[in-house]
């Protein structure tokens, strides 16, 4: 009887240890980074989404950039940072002011762009040191940068919903 409970342990114990295995398998840097990288795109639209057209050009000072120029901002951080360091392919992208509905189609296309090229860039590639602004970095620091330039802007884009008493969308980001 005891061998018995022994081998259903044994085999229960094999069993959960090659399942945690195999998800920590799945989950590598570039999945980690484009399940974020997604759901910072729907939150981001979200929050663009919730400020009415009318109050696109709203700027709490005049030193700040307005809403829309901060969407615009990150729009093209995200295809600069794309095209140099991943390879993207930028066409058919149009900056247009003013205009809401364009800039968050705008915002999702350079988001899905800039996730291809991603995709496309083999996991060993990111320890590659490149050339930066900043000094040398990795791609794998790039990404890092990449989204962390995004958080840091839609956070200042959900100070302006507030000052504008228009209540921000809930995270989305898990």
């Amino acid at each position: 009887m005891m061998t018995m409970t022994r081998r259903w342990f044994s085999l229960l114990a094999f069993t959960i240890l090659a399942s945690v295995t195999l998800q920590a398998q799945k989950t590598t840097v570039k999945g980690a980074f484009l399940e974020k990288w997604d759901n910072s795109l729907k939150y981001l639209v979200a929050i663009a989404e919730a400020m009415p057209e009318e109050h696109f050009e709203y700027k709490p000072m005049p030193r700040e950039m307005s809403f829309i120029q901060q969407l615009i901002h990150i729009q093209e951080n995200i295809d600069w940072v794309a095209t140099k360091y991943f390879d993207a392919d930028n066409r058919g992208v149009s900056i247009v002011e003013n205009d809401k509905k364009r800039t968050i189609e705008n915002l999702k296309h350079s988001f899905k762009n800039a996730r291809k090229a991603i995709v496309n860039t083999k996991e060993s590639n990111l320890d590659e040191v490149v050339g930066f602004f900043a000094g040398p970095k990795s791609k794998y620091q790039i990404l890092n940068l990449l989204q962390d330039h995004v958080t840091h802007h839609r956070g200042q884009l959900i100070v302006y919903l507030n000052l504008m008493e228009i209540e921000p969308p809930a995270y989305v980001g898990w």
